[in-house]
């Protein structure tokens, strides 16, 4: 096994330290997984019969930094030129199968320690001393076909740590492979233990699982084997809906269509950085609201109205639940709010306000929305599917144009709320912010308009609401009147 590693000097340099000591030390788990798929990383995870404290001194003043956070759990962790590394303690753990958390007891073999492990391509190692495989579950033969499986039975597994259920969903997803029908059986038997675990932990793994390279595989066995029931119930319950606009197929998988459209969206954008979890969040759950606003209507159809209003309120409440950011929750609630939008636009019949306030609403999502939008589109009608996509290329046009013309990244009324506060000799205020609202629709509708121009609107506005304004000509600096401001001059504007 001595081309397993590629020459690594922190490799050596470590298991030479531990072996002078009279340790052994292996490389484990996910590093010796990905070292055979040929993409070892800098983080590396290692195995050692050296007891934690033995380990903290081994790696004192050979380590660029060291820590100990989870020395409680057999863990010491130490940085060196670049390389991440844990080096953990064999452990032979307890659990209580009440919680998740184990009886940590430390063991003293090697393979004591791999047979605790989550799954067989997870659970081999490598003496460094000699740079042997270590493989009693068969771990390489199933990294070699693909396939999933645990070292123990899987019911004892998922019964020790249930966010394993979890992380199979995940690395089905990450690493394209397929479960072992026992995996897949004990999944479903034992689905109700994933309430066992934490909401954070649960959000940590849906995460991961829908930023990998297939993530409608890990949603897909999540589905199948009950466990969405449990953290992501609003998506088996679009099964059970049939789309109006794609009576070839329900809601479901139209919802996993647009999650594949999305990613290949994504890889194709010049500017991708990596997955981005809020576009595909908002591609799997854009439907949500389908099952709560189902109507039939006469002559044997399905309506969906306004789907996209309560599948924005029940997109929040999820991502609340599963402590997702208060950012990421509201970006993908606002996504799958404006996804409906653009149905509206026909064939251009848009005003160039339309326009402008469909980018104001989008925002900093814009370029989001354009690949949520393009996604959505997926008739299998090839003509329909052609003009729908040309109609949106149209309307990007348009929003180019317009954007070249008047800024519309960054739509603001003509006056600045200091200039309202001086035309109308307001103090900050309620008034203020429903002047500074009313010409920013004015904006939306009209386009940028000369300075004149938006202050007579602006003395027409206040005028309409009894406000007393200023006579000087809009043109020059006005004075402050007194106006009746309604009891607000303590709030904020």
């Amino acid at each position: 096994m001595t081309d397993l590693l590629t020459a690594n000097p922190v490799v050596d340099d470590l298991a030479a330290r531990f072996a002078e000591a009279g340790h052994r030390l292996y490389l484990v788990g996910g590093s010796v997984r990905d070292a055979l798929l040929g993409r070892l990383g800098t983080d590396l995870d290692f195995t050692t019969d050296a007891r934690p404290e033995q380990i903290m001194e081994l790696v004192k003043g050979w380590a660029d930094a060291v820590w100990d956070t989870g020395i409680a759990f057999g863990t010491v962790g130490a940085a060196k030129a670049g390389r991440t590394c844990e080096i953990t303690t064999f452990r032979a753990d307890a659990y209580d199968r009440v919680s998740r958390n184990p009886e940590v007891r430390f063991g003293d073999t090697i393979e004591g320690d791999l047979v605790r492990r989550d799954f067989t391509v997870n659970a081999m190692a490598v003496d460094l001393a000699t740079k042997r495989l270590i493989d009693p579950h068969g771990g390489e033969a199933a990294l070699d076909s693909r396939v999933l499986d645990t070292p123990a039975t899987p019911q004892e597994s998922f019964a020790d740590d249930p966010l394993r259920m979890l992380r199979a969903a995940r690395f089905i997803s990450q690493l394209c492979f397929v479960p072992a029908p026992r995996v897949v059986e004990a999944m479903t038997a034992m689905s109700a233990e994933i309430l066992r675990i934490t909401p954070e932990r649960v959000q940590a793994e849906i995460a991961k699982l829908l930023c990998g390279d297939d993530p409608r595989g890990g949603v897909e066995l999540l589905v199948d084997t009950g466990l969405a029931e449990h953290v992501l119930p609003e998506v088996p319950a679009m099964r059970l809906e049939i789309d109006e606009h794609h009576q070839h197929k329900d809601v479901y998988e139209h919802s996993l269509v647009v999650l594949d459209q999305a990613v290949e969206l994504e890889a194709a954008d010049p500017d991708f950085a990596g997955p981005d979890l809020v576009l595909r969040l908002a591609a799997l759950l854009h439907d949500i609201g389908k099952p709560d606003t189902r109507r039939h209507v006469p002559g044997g159809g399905v309506s969906f109205h306004h789907h996209e209003v309560v599948g924005a309120k029940m997109v929040r409440k999820r991502l609340r639940a599963l402590r997702f950011s208060k950012e990421i929750t509201e970006d993908v609630a606002r996504l799958v709010f404006l996804h409906l939008r653009f149905h509206g636009y026909g064939k251009g019949e848009w005003t160039d306000s339309a326009v402008r306030r469909y980018v104001t609403d989008a925002g900093d999502l814009l370029p989001r929305l354009h690949k949520l939008v393009r996604a959505d589109c997926t008739t299998r009608n090839k003509r329909k599917a052609g003009a729908l996509q040309r109609t949106y290329d149209g309307l990007e046009e348009r929003i180019e144009r317009i954007a070249a013309d008047e800024d519309l990244a960054r739509v603001r009324p003509d006056i600045d709320g200091n200039e309202i506060m001086r035309l109308l000799g307001l103090r900050p205020g309620p008034q203020v912010g429903q002047a500074w609202r009313f010409l920013k629709e004015l904006r939306l509708d009209k386009g940028p308009l000369e300075r004149d121009e938006a202050v007579q609107a602006l003395y027409g506005w206040a005028a309409e609401r009894g406000l007393v304004v200023p006579t000087a000509c809009p043109s020059e600096p006005a004075e402050p009147h007194e106006v009746d401001r309604g009891g607000g001059d303590d709030q904020a504007g």
